[in-house]
């Protein structure tokens, strides 16, 4: 298993559609695919935006993740922020989104630029609550709050 940085856009689709499948799961949300697709093309385009992860299996993209860094000036470094994860239903349970967090937290713990990972989780979405609490990360010390447009 690897975990691909996306710079092609041919996994544009795949991501747009985890990301509107992800929303509607996860928070009941019905997402505007067009709207997706043409941010997820923007962002593939321009990596100072974020970048996408993709593991693959036969060449077929299984999960997905998008990465944003946000600057610490407490830290003098960036904080790697994980947003809109989502596996394919039917590879759930086998331990891809550990190897993609394990990636990423291999990537940081070798960075001199980067502080820590951190995510949002939509507070009913208990199964990824209780996954990322396994994989050593608090929920316990800051809540989100967001004022959106």
């Amino acid at each position: 298993m690897n975990l691909i940085k996306v710079s092609d856009p041919k996994y544009a689709e795949f991501i747009a559609s985890s990301q509107v499948k992800m929303a509607l799961e996860t928070e009941d949300y019905k997402l505007n695919y067009d709207t997706v697709l043409k941010g997820v093309k923007t962002a593939i385009s321009d990596p100072n935006k974020g970048i996408y992860y993709i593991v693959e299996i036969d060449k077929k993209p299984i999960s997905c993740l998008f990465t944003v860094l946000e600057w610490s000036d407490w830290r003098s470094k960036s904080v790697l922020w994980i947003h809109s994860v989502y596996v394919l239903k039917e590879f759930r349970g086998q331990g891809i989104y550990k190897f993609m967090y394990q990636s990423l937290k291999d990537k940081v713990q070798k960075s001199d630029e980067l502080a820590g990972i951190r995510l949002y989780v939509d507070k009913r979405n208990t199964n990824a609550l209780e996954v990322y609490n396994k994989l050593g990360m608090e929920s316990e010390h800051y809540s989100l709050c967001e004022w959106l447009k």
